[in-house]
């Protein structure tokens, strides 16, 4: 009874560890594809209620470009 409750608890955590460090990854992954591809940064700004125009488009991209994205 107990053993099953521990097992259950310690499953549940480390699937939310690997979950988020799964996330984490491709949350990366994909900001790094932004910083390259030009729709894909403006299909952002728009999901997030924002029409850019081209020169903001470049703003946007040149600070990506300046922007690092660390790896732990």
């Amino acid at each position: 009874m107990w053993t099953t409750i521990i097992v259950a608890a310690i499953t549940l955590l480390v699937g939310a560890v690997a979950g988020f460090f799964a996330g984490v990854t491709y949350l990366r992954k994909q900001m790094e594809k932004m910083q390259s591809d030009p729709k894909m940064l403006q299909q952002m700004a728009r999901q997030m209620g924002y029409n850019v125009n081209k020169q903001q488009l470049n703003k946007m991209q040149q600070a990506m470009k300046h922007q690092k994205f660390p790896r732990k």
